[in-house]
């Protein structure tokens, strides 16, 4: 069986891979039922050779992959590896270096939003996968071939399409693209969940400073909850909940019964917490009371016609460039940009602002068209 179980054969295959100018690697962990991811197993691939490593094997200790891992002459191959790099940043304390992501590599040469690996290898490794395993159990033991030989195959094809991917960005001149959205994913504060920006993931359809303030002490205290009891954020009190609590800012347990919501929350082991949340959320100063970053005033959105016609122009830009619409801007940040020239976007900054950004301000403003060709077969955009 390709499965390393004991530490000593763990450093010797590091000691194997030491050197190599690339690795692949993936992972497979459960999160359904915790907070943080339960590592179950880790695929690495090297120019030779390939191995499932069990985390969970006793007695296993995975310093010779993580000082592999750091390592800064060997280069770390993933495929959409930011739940991997979470999962290592915070066993290692710091994110592996340097890494490729080779979805966020496709988005940059034309393979479309987020397209996944299954498809991915076929078109650039020519492998069709067998995904029979893939809602399997991966903290169960022992493991199967079949299970091992599917797990395998996330790193063994992952070198070719790695191969493929990176002469394309060479040929395209898009290599320097491709490492600023490299710098996010192997930022260490991309990983850092700060309780007190927890409130942000709220969808919260107010302007209130006062229930923005509640709203944060409440999401904050959700979140060091789930984090110490390593439970799942919702199944300590859902989104709704904590905004029914936060626009009614209880004083009291019978206060809390009152919200059908919230009624949960006004007995047992949550309940103290929570009145000392809404307290500490009514005592924060009007003056450091937290603002929605975004300009989403539902009074005062853009024109639909502007975003729609901003839309038309990112997808002219995109199927043009052979670049994925995604890894330009989002539709929030159409929203953002159809309301301020200035917004805090990516499409307004670096590659993206000579792709796109200079083009939607001037499309903005009336200096830029979009129109048919003559044959009515084509988008094309000029000047007016």
């Amino acid at each position: 069986m390709s499965l390393i179980t004991d530490t000593a054969a763990l450093a010797a295959f590091c000691d194997r891979l030491r050197g190599a100018e690339f690795i692949t690697v993936d992972t497979e962990f459960m999160r359904e039922t915790t907070y943080w991811a339960k590592l179950c197993l880790v695929q690495v691939a090297g120019p030779d050779e390939a191995y499932c490593i069990d985390p969970l094997a006793p007695g296993m200790d995975l310093s010779p992959l993580y000082a592999l891992l750091d390592d800064p002459k060997t280069l770390k191959v993933f495929h959409a590896g930011r739940q991997d790099l979470e999962i290592f940043c915070t066993a290692m304390g710091k994110v592996p270096h340097p890494v490729f992501d080779t979805q966020v590599a496709a988005m940059v040469c034309g393979f479309g939003d987020q397209v996944g690996y299954e498809t991915l290898v076929a078109k650039l490794a020519g492998a069709r996968l067998d995904k029979s395993q893939r809602f399997t159990d991966w903290s169960l033991r022992p493991l199967t071939e079949r299970q091992l030989k599917y797990a395998l195959e996330d790193v063994t094809h992952l070198r070719k399409a790695y191969g493929a991917l990176r002469k394309m960005l060479e040929k395209s001149g898009r290599s320097a693209w491709l490492e600023e959205e490299l710098a996010t994913l192997t930022d260490a504060k991309t990983y850092k969940n700060d309780p007190k920006d927890s409130w942000k993931r709220i969808k919260a359809r107010t302007r209130s400073p006062r229930m923005l303030a509640v709203l944060q002490a409440l999401a904050a205290w959700r979140e060091t909850t789930a984090q110490a009891l390593d439970m799942p954020r919702q199944r300590v009190a859902k989104d709704d909940a904590i905004l029914e609590l936060a626009a009614s800012h209880p004083a009291t347990v019978e206060d809390i019964k009152r919200s059908r919501l919230a009624k949960p929350l006004a007995s047992g082991k949550y309940v103290d917490g929570v009145l000392a949340a809404v307290a500490a959320g009514m005592k924060v100063p009007e003056s450091e009371c937290p603002k929605l970053e975004r300009n989403d005033d539902y009074d005062n959105q853009a024109p639909r016609a502007l975003v729609e016609l901003l839309k038309l122009l990112l997808k002219t830009k995109s199927e043009g460039h052979n670049v994925a619409q995604r890894l330009i801007a989002t539709s929030e940040d159409i929203e953002d940009l159809a309301q301020s020239d200035t917004a805090n976007i990516p499409a307004l900054h670096g590659w993206r602002r000579d792709l796109f950004g200079n083009d939607a301000l001037k499309l903005k403003h009336g200096k830029l068209a979009i129109g048919l060709t003559a044959d009515g077969q084509k988008v094309e955009v000029f000047e007016r």
